[in-house]
């Protein structure tokens, strides 16, 4: 039993707490049963769930959506409630791109199991559907960004046990995803506690760019200046903060913010100019950027930190 006093201590996550008493078993039982005793134990102990394909009924969008949820383990064992992470994919991938390339379900199970961070519900929503990307068209014909938060949010919030406060909510996401967590958290500061672009495509940042980018897809066809403005000033996040009310710039300040690219990656530029704009207007952040460019094997590094982040927003200090 000394033995037992003097490590527990030292034992920092359920991993280690499980592999030494399997170790101590074996000073006392044969081989045999302590892999009988000790070995579904660890198999079962911190597997959370995926399922890969859910619908949404969307009115607004006039058709079902599809996203991927992962459950963390012992959710169908409680009645407790949980903090969630909405994780955005990027241009290409659809709902199941976190799933198969991001490696979510190990990743999050490891993470939690060794105490980096909480039990939480990560939703992956797709956007690439219809018509692809997380924003309203500008012709207004397809209204992703009102889905998101009039529909989906509110879904998930009834179908599980999720927190529904601000401060157990988050959102992250990569390269098109990235772009879609730093403007659904600027448009609406009250709905999150932590964004976490990764690789973030942070918009155009001259409005002669975009307007040559959209009038070259037709996109601009029938709208007037002002409307093509207006749009451009919403997806800017210098236009953001420039016409921001002090409320709002209070709101978007209280955002834990984490911010990573790699210095590889083509999107550098315009992470870097987030950077500059957020310093300038002593908004809050975390900025990163590390070897990597603009692969999975960036942004699987960066999940666990991601996670680890945003779980300490839904902590008490």
């Amino acid at each position: 039993m000394e033995l037992l006093d003097y490590f527990y201590p030292q034992l920092k996550s359920f991993n280690t707490f499980i592999t030494f008493h399997c170790f101590y078993a074996m000073k006392k039982l044969s081989l045999v049963a302590v892999l009988v005793l000790c070995v579904p134990v660890m198999a079962l102990a911190q597997q959370g769930k995926v399922f890969e394909t859910r619908t949404v009924k969307s009115t607004i969008l006039k058709m079902d959506r599809k996203y991927s949820i992962y459950l963390p383990a012992g959710y169908d064992e409680s009645d407790r409630s949980y903090p969630v992470l909405y994780l955005l994919h990027g241009s290409g991938d659809d709902h199941t791109g976190w799933v198969q390339f991001g490696q979510v379900q190990n990743i999050a199970d490891r993470v939690i199991a060794e105490g980096l961070a909480g039990p939480m519900i990560i939703v992956m929503p797709d956007a690439n559907t219809g018509t692809r990307g997380y924003f309203n068209a500008i012709q207004g014909n397809f209204n992703y960004e009102d889905f998101f938060f009039k529909e989906l949010i509110p879904h998930i919030e009834t179908t599980y046990r999720v927190r529904s406060e601000r401060r157990y909510r988050a959102v992250s996401g990569l390269s098109m995803g990235g772009g879609g967590t730093v403007f659904y958290a600027m448009h609406q500061p009250d709905m999150f506690a932590a964004a976490a672009p990764l690789s973030a495509s942070t918009g155009h940042w001259d409005i002669e760019q975009f307007k040559q980018r959209m009038g070259n897809n037709n996109g601009l066809a029938g709208l007037s200046d002002k409307q093509i403005e207006d749009y451009y000033n919403r997806h800017s996040i210098e236009g953001i903060i420039q016409k921001a009310s002090a409320d709002d710039m209070k709101k978007i300040k209280s955002i834990r913010w984490y911010i990573s690219c790699g210095d590889d990656d083509f999107l550098h530029e315009g992470n870097s100019m987030m950077h500059t704009v957020f310093r300038k207007n002593e908004i809050p952040h975390e900025y990163r950027v590390k070897d990597g460019g603009h692969t999975w094997t960036y942004w699987r590094m960066e999940l666990p930190l991601v996670m680890e982040f945003v779980a300490k927003s839904f902590m008490q200090y």
